[in-house]
C-alpha cells in the first residue's frame, strides 16, 4: 500500500496530536529560528577567519544549537584579535 507524502505528513501531524496547519506552522518558525542563528554564526566565523567552523556551521543542522553555542562559548574571545 503506497502512501502520498501529503498522507505521511498528515498521520505523522496526527500522531503528534497536531493539525496540519500547526505542524507547517511549527516547521516553518523552527526553519527561521534556525536561519537567524545560522546566519549570525556564519557571518562571525568568515569575519574570524575560521573555515573550519564556516564549513562545520553550513552542512551540520541542529536547529540552532551548534550555532549559538559557537556564538556564545566557541568564539569567546581568547586574546586573539579579530581581523578587520
Amino acid at each position: 500500500m503506497l502512501f502520498s507524502p501529503e498522507q505521511i505528513i498528515a498521520e505523522f501531524a496526527t500522531k503528534l496530536g497536531l493539525n496540519l496547519k500547526t505542524l507547517t506552522a511549527i516547521i516553518l518558525i523552527l526553519a527561521l529560528w534556525s536561519l537567524v542563528w545560522k546566519g549570525m554564526a556564519l557571518w562571525k566565523s568568515t569575519k574570524r577567519n575560521e573555515k573550519w567552523w564556516f564549513i562545520a556551521l553550513l552542512l551540520i543542522n541542529t536547529v540552532g544549537i551548534l550555532e549559538i553555542l559557537y556564538l556564545y562559548v566557541f568564539s569567546k574571545d581568547r586574546g586573539i584579535p579579530e581581523p578587520n
